[in-house]
């Protein structure tokens, strides 16, 4: 057996002998490659983590695409189905944090497999239970609860791609997984006008659970201790920086030692500016997609099913941009990625004001994809950079405390800006909030260090 191997299976000698850091591969290659090599496994767990983003992204625009037509069955207001949408981020705040301190818990690697099927569970069970709730009570709890899912399973979701694949590519990685979110942008919505032709809102929440039960299926064969071993043992060969030490079956966190993870990345400086600028990027998203139909059907005067299908343009190009730019980061750092992203945002944001007509929605919306999803990946990416250890705990923070609570706030009160303002306004506030952004992360430190050759 040879050393490289016999470091995979003893601690003590990788300790001793480490694997090439990422600056070593940087001074021997010169550059880092922007599409990788990797593992075929890896490449496997990126089709299944991309898979259960899909499914996320699917529910999360779900609401807000059939927004008109639950407004109108149960009699409710802008600001009242603001607070709807409100629910599944309550879920979201709180799943986040107890599934990634959870996921710490249970342990890395192939365990991780173990809490994100549990996450994901959660959300299939939450989506069967949705299509076939009969009032407005069930429809509530039952958002929270599919918000706990979806909330739950994102920061597992992302720290277990992190384990499969090798540092240098890890920007590329997670952009690629990303993905996941822009398709389901601009699948959900078509796959609903599909179903709104033929039967009623209801019945769109039951696609959900095909997508879960199908990769948790897939992921009972990739996920396993072998599997991992198999990829480790690839990236040290290639000298290339593994992601986390090797798995042990008898070392295991407590549950006082995880949850003390995840409170010190509270005292990571980039782990709380991360949380600050998602949080302005989450209070954008959420305020121009929840009411995207609404404003489509109203202003516009398209029927729902032809918004419902415009409403989700942006996912014709966001993969574009989770690609490009979580690619960018590993090449010329996070911080750059990020400050582009908001420029674009900025730009995209402005031109929605413009909006009169199917023709100008399709075509600011699907450049608005170029950068939609784009900063998350790249700011996962970051936080794994910096706590590497606590990957799903800080991710878990992060989640919970800038998509959640954006997500709880945003909506009643863009509601209410629009019910009483008018779109213009509330897309010139959301451009003051993306300013607003730049401060986090000007003070941000970069993870990515360049040496020449």
């Amino acid at each position: 057996m040879g050393k490289e191997e016999l470091s995979l299976l003893n601690p003590e000698e990788n300790r001793r002998e480490p694997v090439a850091s990422t600056n070593d591969t940087l001074n021997s290659t010169g550059k880092r490659r922007f599409f990788p090599k990797a593992h075929p496994l890896s490449w496997w767990m990126l089709v299944i983590t991309t898979l259960a983003i899909l499914m996320n992204s699917i529910d999360r625009i779900i609401l807000p695409t059939l927004l008109p037509a639950i407004m109108k069955d149960f009699n409710l207001t802008e600001i009242q189905v603001g607070w709807l949408n409100s629910l599944s981020f309550f879920g979201t705040l709180s799943g986040a944090v107890i599934f990634g301190i959870f996921s710490d818990f249970v342990g890395t690697g192939h365990k991780r497999c173990y809490s994100w099927t549990v996450a994901v569970i959660v959300e299939v069970v939450s989506g069967v239970a949705t299509a076939f709730c009969k009032t407005l009570g069930a429809f509530q709890a039952l958002r929270i609860f599919m918000g706990m899912g979806t909330g739950g399973s994102e920061p597992i979701n992302v720290a277990l791609l992190g384990e499969w694949w090798q540092k240098e590519n890890r920007g590329f990685a997670i952009g690629v997984h990303h993905t996941g979110f822009p398709l389901g942008q601009f699948i959900g919505p078509v796959l609903i006008a599909g179903i709104l032709a033929f039967g009623t809102w209801r019945q769109a929440f039951l696609f959900i659970p095909l997508i879960g039960l199908s990769i948790v299926f897939i992921q009972y064969f990739v996920g396993t201790k072998k599997n991992h071993q198999k990829v480790m043992q690839w990236i040290a060969e290639n000298k290339l920086t593994q992601p986390i030490e090797p798995v042990t079956d008898v070392k295991r966190d407590s549950f006082r030692t995880a949850l003390g993870k995840s409170l010190s990345c509270l005292k990571n400086r980039n782990c709380l500016l991360a949380i600050s600028l998602i949080f302005g990027f989450t209070w954008a998203e959420m305020g121009i997609a929840n009411f995207l139909t609404l404003q489509l059907t109203r202003e516009v005067g398209l029927p729902l099913s032809t918004a419902a299908i415009i409403s989700g343009a942006s996912g014709l190009t966001g993969w574009i941009g989770q690609i490009l730019w979580g690619g960018y980061s590993d090449v010329k750092g996070r911080k750059s990625s990020l400050g582009i992203i908001i420029f674009g945002w900025m730009i995209a944001t402005a031109l929605c004001m413009y909006i009169h007509s199917a023709a100008f929605g399709w075509g600011i919306l699907i450049f608005w994809g170029l950068f939609r999803n784009s900063p998350y990946p790249v700011a996962y990416a970051l936080l794994i950079d910096s706590a590497p250890k606590a990957a799903a705990s800080s991710m878990g923070l992060m989640i919970g405390l800038a998509v959640g609570i954006a997500g709880i706030l945003v909506a009643p009160v863009t509601g209410w800006i629009i019910r009483d303002y008018g779109f213009n306004v509330h897309y010139m506030i959301i451009v003051g909030v993306l300013i607003l952004s730049c401060l986090p992360l000007f003070f941000i430190k970069e993870t990515i260090t360049h040496k020449s050759a």
